[in-house]
């Protein structure tokens, strides 16, 4: 049996950009299983056409931006409970575990606005410019600074808490 010109091209769109979404929602939810929800959700968003045509203009900034909400509304609806690691020597001291760091930064970037976590994760993350990203979104490179740097403060004010 011949698949339909709809799957066809669907099969051909998931080929060239499941990997890419894996490893952005795995940089972002820092768990494979997760990560592979996260590619499941974006793909069955295409085949549904509940993304409307925008995998159709840039493919590589919409399947980018893409499995980086769908990360991050996965990382809103999980509810995790990290426990602080003490170290011996210092019975008082919190000493904070590279995993737990990345768990604390995790739970405050799920506080952000989608727009600002998106934002914030396809700069330090997946590692588009500040011009790239003003192509994204619509912006100007200097409003992309911006509020760049105002994500960072509120970032760095919530992972204080």
């Amino acid at each position: 049996m011949t698949p339909t010109p709809v799957l066809a091209g669907f099969a051909e769109l998931y080929e060239r950009h499941y990997q890419a979404v894996f490893r952005a929602a795995l940089r972002v939810t820092g768990n494979p299983a997760d990560a592979e929800d996260v590619l499941q959700t974006v793909f069955l968003r295409v085949l549904a056409g509940r993304e409307g045509d925008g995998s159709a203009g840039r493919p590589t900034a919409y399947f980018g931006r893409a499995a980086v909400n769908a990360a991050v509304d996965l990382l809103r609806r999980r509810t995790v409970h990290a426990e602080t690691l003490y170290d011996d020597r210092a019975p008082h001291a919190a000493v904070e575990s590279t995993p737990l760091l990345k768990e604390v930064l995790r739970r405050a970037i799920a506080t952000l606005d989608s727009d600002d976590a998106t934002l914030f994760l396809l700069r330090y993350v997946e590692g588009l410019s500040n011009e790239e990203l003003a192509g994204v979104f619509e912006l100007e490179k200097n409003t992309v600074a911006v509020r760049l740097h105002r994500i960072r403060l509120r970032l760095q004010t919530e992972m204080e808490r």
